[in-house]
């Protein structure tokens, strides 16, 4: 569990840099394109994609366009949502986007629902609403604040995302981890065009300070995958402990994160909501294996 372990400090560790860089004046657009040039460095590094034997008319290079696009875009919203709504909330939201595939696979491929996993999205989606920050405008009237749309689109991105990676997986022609390579690639081109755009119109300009914390950014994201993939080969045969613990220890160590290093304020509806996450999670993961 040590490989699990790692890989939930790398996640939390991400949302940590993210709520950090408002404090210290870093541009976050900025920063989220160097930690792809990062990302492609040790993805080189660590897995040697076969770069030469990259066949293009094998590859699905629609559904790595699509990801390419989507890895900065979410990226973004997810360091705002960390910046808005705070760390415990974002990671609730992040995590439980594994439902998305779910019903997308039986929404799309006929797969059929069992009642465990209906209880796990009906509990999954009580979680999602308890952990939305519900704030008064009034002494008697509450309203949904405009912070709700940030956990939505972090919720549904990572959920799309989930669902072309494991397209991405199935075509075995081409290696994972050369897929992996390919699609860090088309992510820090379309970042960088992004960034040069906001350059030229005055908005922003490269230092390195935005450089550094964007590729220390990098580490941690990469750290994320490398040890996930490295506790799914180490226990082989039992990948539900590996998902079940990654999610699980995410919610709560960011929680804990979130609640004593920078006093983000709960409310008990919120703290409910933390605790139906990781129920979901576990109904969920047991329903697939």
């Amino acid at each position: 569990m040590l490989y699990v372990f790692l890989s939930v400090c790398c996640s939390v560790i991400v949302s940590v840099l993210l709520k950090l860089a408002r404090r210290y004046g870093i541009d976050i657009f900025q920063a989220i394109t160097w930690n792809y040039s990062m990302a492609i460095a040790l993805t080189w590094f660590f897995f040697k994609p076969a770069i030469g034997s990259f066949i293009f008319r094998h590859a699905p290079l629609g559904v790595f366009i699509a990801v390419g696009v989507l890895l900065p875009l979410v990226f973004w919203v997810l360091a705002s949502s960390v910046r808005v709504v705070g760390i415990v909330r974002t990671d609730v939201a992040q995590r439980l986007s594994l439902f998305i595939p779910i019903v997308a696979s039986f929404l799309l491929f006929n797969e059929v629902l069992s009642p465990l996993k209906i209880a796990g999205i009906i509990v999954g989606f009580a979680a999602i609403l308890c952990s939305i920050p519900w704030q008064k405008k009034t002494a008697n009237r509450k309203v949904l604040s405009n912070a709700w749309l940030y956990l939505v689109i972090v919720f549904f991105g990572f959920g799309a995302i989930d669902i072309l990676f494991k397209k991405v997986a199935t075509f075995t022609a081409v290696p994972y981890t050369t897929s992996l390579f390919f699609i860090y690639a088309l992510s820090f081109v379309i970042a960088f065009i992004g960034l040069f755009v906001r350059v030229v119109a005055g908005q922003t300009r490269i230092v390195w300070p935005h450089i550094v914390f964007g590729l220390v950014l990098g580490v941690a994201n990469f750290g994320n995958i490398l040890f996930y993939l490295k506790a799914h080969k180490a226990l082989a045969t039992s990948p539900s402990a590996v998902f079940s613990a990654m999610n699980i220890g995410v919610i709560t160590l960011g929680a804990i994160v979130g609640l004593f290093v920078f006093n983000e304020r709960l409310s008990l509806l919120n703290k409910i909501g933390i605790g139906l996450a990781i129920i979901a999670i576990i109904i969920i993961t047991y329903s697939q294996f």
